[in-house]
């Protein structure tokens, strides 16, 4: 998570967020119904609704219950959160309470140039369109859907007319690792100001074998370090934890290579783990469960959407009392309690590796993540004297 610094709402104070108290973002399945057929797709998207979504007057319910936690960011995604007729009348509700609110709808015809004037009226801090490759081929492979490139551009360019803030969404995998350099320009062409990126984990419709390697992913994450020096756009990771890791070694061999002091690295770790280094636009390692919570389309509470494990549903509980008490989000919430290297490793309180990617390759959220190439320094120091 990295890139030119962008300001949110002066309404929380970043470094001194208790994540065990409140989320930084609360991400909203407003409903699984989609007309795209993503080789990724983590709701494993259905054509219909499902008649059991939360009703309107329930969503309004559910946004008073995430204003009441402090106003952390709301995102309203899917499925196609455009299948949902009552879109704007939810997303208004929430502006005019003073939250700051994003969607992340498909690229389909239900994307007019209509709802995109209606979503700048309403008062959307920014719309986010995913691109997954620089070519169609690559695109609507991945996105199962043929014409979908073209359609996506268009949209973009209708966003581009409104001077509406664009978000570009990109799934890294196997599919497009070989054309990244292509892809940055792209988005740099189509004047997105963020990049957010996803590091596939292997769960809905999302295979093992379409991850990255441990190797390639460091690889990729000291392209983005490089790439946000530059680029005009800011860069934003998911489910890549551990770029903040290479973010921090980075950050010091290039003081070195400038030829500034620097204090001993474990300061630079310990000041960005409490908010100070700028990091990223979250505070400290927002992870699953950990200042970030996500709520399905039916209510139902998850540490987040690829991390597929009930912690109770909204409609029986209030969310602050699911996300502040629910066993398994706090023990998500204490890094000392991750297992193997993760458990010992220096970087954990501002990685914490991918919590999701580890369940779905190990079936246990306090593991190791598998993709990581880091040895920490406890480790290497048994190793030496072995």
């Amino acid at each position: 998570m990295h890139g030119k610094m962008g300001g949110h709402p002066g309404h929380m104070n970043r470094t001194s967020m208790d994540f065990n108290e409140n989320p930084f973002i609360v991400i909203w399945e407003v409903t699984r119904a989609c007309e795209l057929k993503c080789v990724h797709c983590r709701a494993d998207a259905q054509l219909r609704r499902d008649p059991n979504e939360l009703t309107t007057k329930e969503g309004f319910e559910l946004i008073d219950q995430i204003y009441e936690m402090n106003k952390p960011m709301l995102v309203f995604t899917g499925g196609d959160c455009m299948m949902r007729e009552d879109l704007f009348e939810l997303a208004e509700y929430a502006v005019q309470k003073g939250m700051r609110v994003s969607m992340t709808p498909s690229a389909t015809a239900n994307v007019t140039k209509e709802k995109m004037e209606r979503a700048k009226s309403v008062g959307l801090s920014r719309w986010g369109l995913s691109l997954d490759g620089p070519t169609p081929e690559i695109h609507d492979h991945f996105r199962g859907t043929s014409g979908s490139f073209d359609l996506t551009v268009e949209k973009i360019h209708y966003l581009n007319e409104l001077d509406m803030p664009l978000q570009i969404n990109t799934v890294i995998s196997r599919y497009n690792y070989d054309h990244l350099e292509q892809m940055a320009e792209l988005v740099k062409d189509l004047k997105a100001v963020m990049w957010y990126i996803f590091l596939l984990v292997p769960t809905g419709r999302g295979q093992q074998d379409a991850c990255l390697t441990p190797l390639e992913h460091e690889k990729v994450f000291k392209w983005l370090y490089e790439l946000g020096k530059k680029a005009p756009f800011d860069i934003k990771t998911t489910a890549a934890q551990h770029y903040r890791r290479v973010v921090l070694q980075q950050k010091v061999k290039d003081k070195l290579v400038a030829g500034d002091k620097i204090e001993y690295q474990d300061t630079i770790v310990r000041d960005a783990a409490s908010g100070i280094d700028g990091l990223s636009r979250a505070p400290k390692g927002v992870n699953d469960g950990n200042g970030f919570i996500f709520v399905s389309h039916t209510g139902d509470v998850l540490p987040s959407g690829l991390l597929p494990i009930k912690v109770g549903n909204v409609r029986e509980k209030p969310l602050k009392d699911i996300y502040r008490h629910a066993p398994v989000l706090k023990e998500l919430r204490n890094p000392d309690l991750y297992k193997g290297k993760c458990g010992v490793c220096e970087y954990r309180f501002v990685c914490g590796g991918s919590r999701s990617r580890t369940y779905a390759v190990t079936g246990d959220y306090l593991e190791s993540e598998p993709y990581c190439v880091y040895i920490p320094k406890e480790l290497r120091g048994k190793k030496a004297a072995l």
